[in-house]
């Protein structure tokens, strides 16, 4: 481990709280919008950033992961909904778990032109903006992963698995992702896949 190591994990953690903000907002925006309170009554239909964060999820695992290398673990505290107050039920519930993920999507277009726009005046922030765009794709195809706590489990819910299967499965979340990205080329798959998206927009904005 060396010095450049330990900056790169801190700034995936900076950049991680940057996004953790958005991605949450949108899930209880969405519930909120659907027929559901409880995201209101907790303080989370707010863009505060502190209202969103999970010392575990969104400090501790990503520095570590970030310098095992390979992978990058990291998730905001997560927005409580009950389904029986949503509209569509489960279903709802699936929509509300898409809505974080597809404000990644739009978040990292958006840092994309910020990089480009800056490139010539403001190189450090460019630099900056366009690795936080590539992290937050990352994070989209991540929290797409059907594991609890990551939103992709939600879509479990909405197929109708049965809930002691997936109270089990939530039981070994943790463990699951940790080894799948130790052990296998997930980690890597999903940072080419980032890197390839991160281009793309590039390209739409005429920078490659």
């Amino acid at each position: 481990m060396d010095v450049k190591e330990v900056s790169h994990a801190l700034i995936n953690v900076a950049a991680l709280w940057m996004l953790t903000t958005p991605h949450e907002f949108s899930h209880a925006w969405v519930a909120t919008k659907l027929g559901d309170d409880t995201p209101e009554r907790e303080g989370r239909v707010t863009l505060y950033p502190l209202a969103h964060i999970d010392w575990l999820g969104t400090t501790l695992l990503p520095f570590i992961t970030s310098l095992m290398g390979g992978g990058f673990i990291g998730w905001g505290k997560p927005v409580n909904t009950n389904p029986s107050k949503l509209r569509f039920g489960l279903n709802g519930l699936a929509l509300v778990a898409m809505a974080g993920p597809i404000s990644n999507v739009i978040f990292a277009f958006f840092l994309t032109g910020l990089s480009v726009l800056t490139l010539r005046a403001l190189p450090p922030l460019a630099e900056f903006a366009a690795m936080a765009a590539n992290l937050s794709l990352y994070l989209a195809l991540f929290n797409l992963l059907p594991v609890p706590p990551l939103d992709g489990s939600k879509l479990l819910l909405a197929a109708r698995i049965p809930v002691s299967v997936y109270n089990e499965l939530a039981r070994f979340g943790f463990i699951l992702l940790i080894v799948a990205l130790s052990i296998t080329n997930l980690g890597l798959w999903m940072a080419i896949a980032s890197d390839r998206a991160t281009r793309f927009f590039f390209h739409l904005f005429g920078a490659m």
